[in-house]
């Protein structure tokens, strides 16, 4: 299977690995046998050429035979690109990550710094700590934050602290953080762990990254489902419900949209299973 190559979105030529897309199987929350079918069945039907795009479907395809929870979490990494266009629900994805660690939280507001004033996309507050977040959403794929915008960020994170610490006690910790949805090029991330910023992508760090604090959170967006439509995935994003746990709060505004009472219970036991 080595002289078989696929073609990245990138325009890249791999070897396709076959051990790599079972990680990848499994990373998500499929078993061991599920895993091992669907990388075989890829194994034994992969072309030279084809491309990952097109290996991600069928792996999809086949998973969500098998199970609607799984098939929902090997799809994070789209379901959040079809969070888009704008970033708005992204920032409200990040907040609540943070919220989870005992964070109180503000999105899109406007701040005083010393100099200039400022959009968050994140404000975030606990005892001793403050953390301005800026969230770079990317609807490319291929997109990359680069090291203007760590440099950007750093400089209005110093600003921000400069008037923050004026009222802070000498002890209170001042953080700045910029969480993206794809990656960072090299020097970013050099430029950004130099300068402190707290740095988080879609694969970045090792541990701890995006993928991972979604995952380990049960946190998935609404995106990742498949019982609702792309117009409906919208209505819904447009009225802030943005992960599937927060649907079974929502069933009047799933009435709104015209959802028959039979089609509501499907929707809640698949955001249910995917947010389990």
């Amino acid at each position: 299977m080595n002289n078989i190559s696929i073609i990245k979105n990138s325009g890249e030529s791999v070897d396709f690995d076959s051990e790599k897309l079972k990680r990848s199987l499994i990373q998500s929350g499929a078993s061991q046998v599920d895993a091992e079918y669907v990388t075989n069945y890829i194994s034994n039907n992969i072309v030279d050429g084809m491309t990952t795009r097109r290996v991600y479907k069928i792996a999809y395809k086949l998973l969500k035979k098998r199970s609607t929870k799984v098939a929902g979490k090997y799809r994070l990494k789209k379901a959040i690109f079809d969070m888009g266009p704008t970033g708005y629900p992204f920032e409200h994805l990040v907040s609540e990550l943070i919220k989870l660690k005992g964070f109180t939280t503000k999105t899109g507001i406007t701040l005083n710094g010393e100099c200039v004033s400022h959009e968050v996309d994140v404000f975030a507050n606990k005892t001793g700590i403050t953390v301005f977040t800026e969230c770079k959403f990317h609807n490319d794929v291929r997109k990359k934050s680069d090291v203007k915008v760590s440099l950007y960020v750093n400089s209005r994170f110093h600003d921000l602290k400069n008037k923050y610490k004026q009222d802070a006690d000498d002890k209170h910790i001042f953080e700045g953080w910029l969480i993206t949805n794809t990656r960072f090029t090299l020097d970013a991330i050099e430029y950004g762990n130099c300068a402190g910023l707290k740095m988080i992508s879609w694969d970045y760090p090792a541990k701890g990254n995006l993928r991972q604090l979604i995952d380990s959170s049960g946190f998935h967006p609404i995106t990742t489902m498949q019982s609702i439509t792309k117009k409906e995935k919208s209505f819904l994003l447009d009225n802030e419900v943005i992960l599937c746990r927060h649907i079974n709060s929502q069933t009047d505004l799933l009435k709104k949209m015209g959802i028959k009472e039979k089609r509501i219970a499907k929707i809640i036991s698949e955001a249910n299973q995917i947010s389990a």
